[in-house]
């Protein structure tokens, strides 16, 4: 049986995005496409590191700002692993700060908005590597940022999308690093030991989020998949290739 959480013992939200119903009565394929938290996390040649390897990934994209590898790192280099930093958000703020009063899953909503039309550039690029690491030659693909969360889930999102995948599963996909929460936010507290206030909401990723984010887009472009075509200038191809290599 395919597991749609891969165990490790520091990624936390490592899941295949495989199994998905999508276009035309096909399914996602397993196997082929990852999301996860931050690569970084990997050691060397350790436990977790060993078990990466296994799954033969051959394309990495990390979703972070170029200061936040140079600060917590990124996945080990190895032969035949192609590393690409998109970083699709331009406006940082603090999570874990955000206030208590304001309505949460807007908040995030807002700022997922703002990597949509931020990030134009690096979205586009990153549906490219994905459409060409699932070409017949090419091999499984992961993308991540540091939670597995956000900017991870934004991208996730779209993919899915594209492949036909119905917007349930896409929320409930989203919903999913939940189940990662607790080990997310003793992660940040233990890195931040002197904060002695943090955001309650931290870690959290209800489908409320990713229904307002599908809400806003089909709103400003009639669709998710009007987006892409009209902001992101995803052309019929791209779509054609993204599901010939990812749908079976």
């Amino acid at each position: 049986m395919t597991t749609r959480h891969i165990a490790f013992d520091r990624l936390y939200n490592f899941r295949d995005l495989g199994g998905y119903a999508a276009a035309d009565g096909r399914t996602v394929r397993w196997g082929r496409l990852y999301r996860s938290d931050s690569l970084g996390k990997l050691t060397p040649g350790g436990a977790d590191h060993r078990r990466f390897l296994a799954l033969g990934v051959r394309t990495v994209i990390d979703l972070r700002y170029p200061w936040e590898i140079e600060r917590a790192g990124r996945v080990p280099e190895q032969p035949g692993l192609e590393y690409h930093n998109l970083s699709i958000e331009h406006r940082p703020y603090d999570q874990a700060a955000i206030d208590p009063d304001v309505d949460p899953w807007r908040h995030l909503a807002d700022r997922y908005a703002e990597v949509a039309e931020d990030g134009v550039k690096e979205i586009r690029q990153a549906l490219d590597l994905i459409a060409a690491a699932n070409r017949p030659d090419g091999g499984p693909l992961v993308f991540h940022c540091a939670s597995g969360k956000d900017r991870t889930g934004l991208i996730a999102a779209l993919v899915l999308i594209l492949l036909g995948v119905g917007e349930d599963d896409v929320l409930a996909d989203f919903a999913r690093t939940e189940l990662a929460t607790d080990r997310l936010l003793a992660d940040y507290r233990a890195a931040h030991p002197d904060r002695d206030r943090i955001w309650p909401g931290y870690g959290r990723a209800p489908a409320a989020v990713m229904r307002h984010v599908l809400d806003d887009l089909g709103a400003a472009y009639g669709s998710v998949s009007g987006y892409a075509t009209e902001r992101l200038g995803v052309e019929p191809e791209l779509v054609d290739a993204l599901r010939a290599g990812l749908l079976e």
